[in-house]
């Protein structure tokens, strides 16, 4: 085969296909959306391929490096492979392939490497399984591209036979020669193929690759030639060919569509739109009942919703109902009584709203003076300043409202006795030291 006339071909073929590719491309772009969605998964794609190629086969590759032959030879090879695209810019691919790669030592010095002036070797097979990456798009902004540029790498075994002719013109050919007992058809050894290429959409099933991958072999004995010093044998195929999706008609591509062109797509839907309008009115509906659930017109710390008792009074201590605390005290004292002068301060234990029996004598004296005039008692409960505030404020109440448990149970009116819980307040020594806490856990009495 003449090189430049290959090479001519293909510079046609390619020209000719992108015409093709351009075609294409105006008009899918006037082609409506498919109705796949970003995060819907692949079963939403066509994500299975397979193709067909051919090319050059080369006993060297683009990156340079030593070589046994220093002519090359243009050889036909053919393939075939099969991909499944596993997500927009990942798929792995089988590839299999066979042909020739040839070359001869005519530049070389003494037109021979260590007595051998050519070398041919038959590929029987090269098969292999590779990471396809997409690494670019020329059509980044559009939903579905034209153009994917793409890296491969993989590992894969290839069986070959070379044939060497020796300075003389003596050929050894070592098909059906090669293993240990020269007795099986093919050496075999394994490769790692790395490569790069860009693919064209023709169609929304098919598409052209202009491909090349360097193939990098475990063994020194690829091409029947063994140099000065131990080295791995290489060669490289550049190749043209078509690929063909599989799948449901009704479903695209999934190698070929742009996910972030595809959520742009997706922001322009009108359904979308309303649906984020509905979602927008319904987080302003929980807004406003927020702020209805916040509101408290009397400032109690209760908000209105749940407020029992409105327009209480500023300042006023109240429940969690919104209602005034009841008053409590740790102090008796009637009112309106002149009587009432000399009662004792009431002591409580700590942490405790249970009267002491110490206390009873004084309970008793004001109970009778309630009883014998119009007098009426506020009775005020207080406590020390170990716990909460607001515990502190309910065991004062719970004092006061002992006090006047006991006074109602021996015959005073209850409607004589009012109380008031005040907490902390007013502590009549220091929280510092016990003996000052101990006095402030008391009950007093004040005229109503």
């Amino acid at each position: 085969m003449n090189y430049s006339t290959l090479k001519k071909g293909l510079a046609v073929s390619f020209v000719a296909v992108m015409g093709v590719t351009t075609l294409a491309s105006a008009q899918d772009s006037t082609s409506t959306s498919t109705s796949a969605k970003v995060f819907g998964g692949r079963g939403q794609y066509r994500t299975w391929s397979i193709g067909v190629n051919a090319g050059v086969l080369s006993p060297f590759v683009a990156i340079g490096g030593t070589n046994d032959l220093k002519n090359a030879d243009v050889n036909l090879g053919y393939g075939v492979s099969l991909r499944k695209q596993l997500g927009h810019a990942f798929g792995l691919e089988g590839n299999i392939f066979r042909g020739k790669v040839s070359g001869t030592n005519k530049d070389r010095p003494g037109g021979q490497l260590n007595g051998i002036t050519a070398s041919e070797t038959q590929i029987g097979y090269a098969a292999d399984i590779r990471g396809v990456v997409n690494v670019a798009t020329v059509d980044f902004l559009r939903r579905e591209n034209s153009v994917n540029f793409f890296v491969t790498v993989g590992y894969g075994l290839v069986a070959y036979a070379p044939k060497v002719t020796a300075v003389g013109g003596a050929v050894t050919d070592w098909k059906d020669k090669a293993g240990d007992n020269h007795d099986k058809t093919y050496v075999k050894e394994a490769y790692i193929p790395v490569g790069a290429g860009v693919k064209f959409k023709v169609s929304d099933r098919v598409a052209f690759n202009l491909g090349y991958t360097m193939h990098f072999i475990d063994g020194d004995n690829f091409n029947g030639i063994y140099g000065s010093t131990t080295t791995k044998d290489k060669f490289s195929y550049g190749y043209a060919g078509l690929e063909f999706s599989l799948g449901s008609k009704s479903k695209p591509n999934l190698d070929w569509v742009n996910p972030l062109a595809m959520m742009y797509d997706e922001l322009k839907d009108p359904s979308l739109r309303r649906e984020v309008e509905a979602l927008k009115s319904r987080v302003s509906n929980v807004e406003k009942s927020v702020e209805d659930l916040k509101k408290d017109s009397d400032g109690d710390g209760v908000s209105d919703q749940f407020d029992k008792c409105p327009g209480t009074p500023a300042g006023t201590a109240v429940d969690g109902s919104g209602c005034p605390l009841p008053v409590a005290t740790t102090t008796v004292a009637p009112v309106n009584t002149s009587n009432l002068t000399g009662f004792e301060t009431i002591q409580f234990e700590f942490n405790s709203s249970v009267l002491k029996t110490e206390s009873y004598p004084t309970l008793d004296k004001l109970s009778s003076v309630l009883k014998e005039s119009n007098g009426k008692a506020l009775v005020k409960g207080y406590a020390s300043s170990e716990g909460t505030a607001a515990y502190n404020l309910k065991l004062s109440k719970d004092r006061a409202n002992s006090v006047k448990t006991y006074l109602v149970n021996s015959g005073v009116s209850a409607s004589k006795v009012a109380t008031k819980g005040l907490g902390e307040a007013n502590p009549i020594a220091s929280n510092d030291t016990e003996e000052g806490r101990i006095q402030n856990r008391r009950v007093e009495t004040s005229r109503n």
